[in-house]
């Protein structure tokens, strides 16, 4: 997991043409999306043949990422973040040492590492996607990390965040950010944002998790 020390983001939403800024306290994030061969080690399941185990997972929803996490967690000894309620309500454990996913703050804040642009490098230089990825999903970390040491924040897999999309609009929706092995260069920038239902898997999505100090 790499460090990552507190500062200020800004956000915005292009559909409703608003900008806010946000403090984040220091976290952790893992340098890579969680790939395959994680996964499904924690899950005790077999990959598939064709699977490349070093890729990051996909057809992965989010609601089977907050499960995830909490297994990762209990794997590795440390104390679940999240707990089920009933139905499709999460809460949070805010003083849990365990895996989470990040806040859609901590994603964009962790992405830009220090740089102002829409890209913290050339697209081709640190990002798969539609133009170079061959149609597929590719081994993760492969491309140039940023400055803060993050690989494919950009390209190779959308990843899911924790944050609801706009409650009054689309109720349940989470946030996903980054960009795609399948998506055009203009979907792959750190304020590029999208959403969808919580069920919501397709072979493009994966996530990378976050620990909290």
């Amino acid at each position: 997991m790499s460090k990552i020390a507190a500062g200020e983001v800004a956000l915005r939403d292009d559909r409703k043409k608003t900008q806010w800024t946000e403090q984040v306290d220091s976290f952790m994030l893992a340098p890579v999306p969680v790939t395959n061969e994680l996964y499904y080690a924690i899950l005790q399941q077999s990959i598939e043949p064709y699977v490349l185990p070093g890729a990051p997972v996909v057809e992965v929803s989010w609601d089977e990422a907050i499960f995830f996490c909490n297994l990762f967690s209990r794997h590795s000894g440390l104390q679940e973040y999240y707990s089920m309620n009933g139905g499709n309500h999460v809460d949070c454990n805010l003083d849990a040492n365990g895996y989470r996913l990040p806040t859609e703050a901590e994603w964009q804040y962790a992405c830009k590492a220090g740089t102002t642009g829409y890209r913290y490098g050339e697209l081709d230089d640190i990002a798969w996607y539609r133009d170079n990825a061959e149609g597929k999903v590719q081994e993760a970390g492969s491309k140039q990390p940023n400055a803060w040491g993050l690989h494919d924040m950009l390209g190779n897999v959308w990843e899911w965040c924790w944050d609801l999309y706009d409650v009054n609009v689309y109720g349940t929706y989470r946030v996903f950010r980054g960009g795609s092995w399948a998506e055009e260069a203009r979907g792959c920038g750190a304020t590029c944002r999208r959403r969808s239902h919580p069920t919501f898997r397709i072979d493009d999505l994966g996530f990378r998790v976050a620990r909290s100090f």
